[in-house]
């Protein structure tokens, strides 16, 4: 895991670099395996395996004893070293936005004298947090680290809104599982001055009461093609690193090549960089666009992937599941192209879903995420890809429209581009009785969404969510998409784990909802701000899964969570957003002006039934694990879950009855980080007095103390 870290106070004394730190007794407190990027009064470290061009510092200090200003760029940044230089001028002077316009994906920290700005991006994949501590403030990009340097319990109340209202931003506040470590909202900037903090918006905020003008659909195409190709660039054009040697090739096998071996050992990624390539619309746009990007200079005929280099592209093979071959068969047919070397990385019953549920010798990650249960599944794909692997997450979160965009365009009194979108829910519900009354039901639920206020709708889902345990919603998300449409048309709506929660633990985050709501409203429509919700949340989950996941000299790309191209795909109108199949058309327009012109037959479709039956089978395939995990689980000590309650779902489901899988992974998910954090050995810090008791003790105290509370 990679993060920076650094602490801004009142005292120009206060500091741990070079004399006696805040931990007392003359300790120097500074976190372990950490570089020194500034000194004090206020230190800045990055921690972890940073590659040198991922760390990059512009001091704009033209004279001695002139105020500091000085920049530290952390990530892969797409920006010359003179844009940098003016993006310093201008947050100087308080324009902090020119600080996220660059393309790639980094946090950015600028000093100007006693003054610190940490900006976070748009999509919340790389989130700033942030925490009182010796008379001043500390900040990082982890939370686990700052819950280590003030010895945080943990925040149950959190835990209980994680797994109760998972997609709404007011539940969870803006805290995290460590109580008093808080994290900034996506599209904000923290603001230190002497220990004292400020949180501001670096993003317009668009009026309520007059209609955004509506952009034109070509150019904002275009402009999301743009954003896309110098997002793929800025990761073509960094430097080329080259992975830990390992094991060495025992020799040949017939019918595979060194890149199969390679994958069926399970040896790291090799040098160069690759892409996912799934058949899905995501990840063949990213792949096409670095095999083919032109421009860049030195390479053979303009090719984005180097002199001779063909873009290594990895598909995923689930042998336990059905209706693999039309997805394995659009992967083929995009692999044809010359300038890709296809992988193809069969896997069966040991990297299905709930594979991997070890607690000794396992990853702690940040937070705890559904993408742990799965974390094994894409570790076997990544370990056969490249140094550099580019992935499709996040592009459904930032293309298609969420339902409740709907009831943003009854708003603005354009109710014919209802048609398309009403008519595709009608359609997918078949030939029925019930088909009849969905354009209906879907109209009369986006008006009343559109017709209730903020305050209102929170009210009301604080009124339900007790209810939630004992009136469950249907299987899950809605057995159909009409189904699934409807339940998503309202302000908030309790998560598929909702439904095993114990009533304290519902009461408890519903009061979390009053207390929302009577503090001011947003400024952002229903639709808007549910699909800034659910970008968050999917931002979120890569973020862990990338720590869960994590192989050595390996970077996972995500360009559709980068700021550029989250930022351009706001523009898209939402009428061209609702209608069927959008996120397919847009992405096709974006290849055909990029010179891409032939795609195989079926590019775009879904694939979330063949996801729900490998969830299915690999939690009928890990029962007797799971059954283990909730024996005396923790989650039940906190209150949170009765274990038979849970016990009984788990056997439910894996006898095949209807019931929410992503419930009962955000269970297992939350129980398992729980009992990985509560066997956790050390603490990431020097020089505290937590330090020796953590490393004598093997435990994180606090955390297990608030569990036994």
């Amino acid at each position: 895991m990679r993060w920076l870290v650094g602490w801004s106070s009142v005292a120009a004394s206060f500091g741990t670099v070079g004399g006696v730190g805040a931990g007392g007794e003359g300790r120097t407190v500074h976190p372990v395996g950490s570089q020194l990027l500034w000194g004090d009064p206020d230190p800045l470290w990055a921690v972890g395996d940073w590659r040198p061009d991922e760390i990059r510092l512009i001091d704009a200090a033209t004279t001695v004893g002139a105020p500091t200003t000085r920049l530290a760029v952390l990530g892969c940044c797409g920006a010359t070293d003179e844009q940098l230089r003016v993006g310093l001028l201008s947050a100087r002077g308080g324009a902090l936005r020119h600080l996220t316009a660059w393309p790639g994906s980094y946090t950015v920290v600028v000093q100007t004298g006693r003054r610190i700005t940490v900006a976070g991006d748009l999509a919340g994949a790389r989130p700033v947090f942030h925490t009182p501590w010796a008379g001043g403030t500390a900040y990082a990009t982890a939370a686990l680290p700052l819950a280590d340097l003030i010895e945080a319990q943990l925040d149950i109340g959190h835990l209980a809104a994680l797994l109760a209202c998972p997609e709404t931003p007011e539940a969870l506040g803006d805290g995290t599982p460590y109580a008093g470590v808080k994290r900034i909202p996506p599209g904000h900037a923290l603001i230190l001055r002497e220990g004292s903090r400020e949180i501001t918006g670096y993003e317009p905020v668009a009026s309520l009461a007059v209609a955004a003008p509506q952009a034109d659909p070509v150019h904002a195409v275009e402009g999301v093609r743009d954003a896309l190709v110098e997002a793929v660039r800025a990761r073509l054009t960094a430097p080329r690193h080259a992975p830990e040697a390992g094991p060495q090739d025992p020799g040949p096998v017939p019918g595979m090549g060194p890149a199969d071996r390679r994958a069926a050992r399970g040896r790291g990624p090799v040098p160069g960089i690759g892409a996912d390539l799934s058949g899905g619309s995501a990840s063949a746009t990213l792949a096409l666009l670095a095999a083919g990007l032109p421009g860049l200079p030195g390479t053979v005929l303009g090719h984005g992937t180097g002199a001779g280099e063909r873009l290594l592209a990895v598909t995923f093979n689930d042998l336990t599941t059905r209706g693999d071959e039309d997805e394995l068969a659009r992967a083929r047919a995009i692999a044809a192209n010359p300038r890709l070397h296809h992988v193809v990385v069969p896997a069966g019953e040991e990297a299905l879903p709930y594979a991997d549920l070890s607690v000794e010798n396992a990853v702690i990650t940040d937070e705890p995420s559904p993408s742990l249960v799965v974390a094994e599944r894409h570790r076997r794909r990544l370990a056969a890809g490249s140094a550099d692997h580019l992935v499709g997450y996040g592009a459904r979160q930032v293309l298609d429209a969420h339902p409740a965009r709907l009831a943003d365009l009854l708003m603005d009194r354009r109710r014919r581009d209802l048609l398309r979108p009403v008519a595709a829910l009608t359609r997918a519900e078949g030939a029925s009785g019930h088909s009849l009354f969905v354009p209906l039901a879907v109209y009369r639920a986006a008006r009343r969404l559109a017709r209730t206020s903020y305050r209102t709708g929170l009210e009301t889902a604080a009124g339900l969510l007790p209810e939630a345990n004992r009136h469950p919603a249907g299987p899950g998300r809605g057995s159909t998409p009409a189904d699934a449409s409807l339940a998503a048309l309202t302000w908030s709506r309790p998560g598929p784990a909702a439904r095993w929660l114990t009533g304290e633990a519902l009461a408890q985050v519903a009061v979390r909802l009053q207390e929302a709501a009577i503090r001011p409203a947003t400024a952002q429509r229903p639709g808007e701000a549910r699909a800034g919700a659910a970008l968050a949340r999917a931002a979120a989950g890569h973020r862990i899964l990338e720590q869960a996941a994590d192989i050595r000299s390996q970077r996972l790309h995500a360009p559709f969570l980068d700021n550029q191209v989250v930022r351009a795909a706001r523009a898209l109108p939402e009428s061209l957003r609702v209608q069927p199949g959008a996120r397919a058309a847009i992405l096709r327009r974006v290849l055909s002006g990029a010179g891409i012109h032939e795609l195989p037959a079926g590019w775009g479709a879904p694939s979330l039934v063949r996801s729900t039956e490998a969830n299915r089978t690999g939690l009928r395939l890990a029962l007797p694990e799971l059954m283990d995990l909730f024996e005396a689980p923790l989650l039940a000590d906190a209150g949170l879950i009765e274990a038979r309650v849970v016990r009984k779902a788990l056997r439910a489901a894996a006898d095949g009855e209807p019931l929410p899988l992503d419930g009962l992974a955000d269970l297992a998910s939350t129980e398992l980080w729980l009992r990985r954090l509560m066997g956790r050995r050390g603490t990431c810090w020097t020089g505290t007095a937590a330090r020796s008791r953590a490393v004598a003790g093997g435990v994180l105290p606090a955390a297990r103390r608030s569990l036994q509370a």
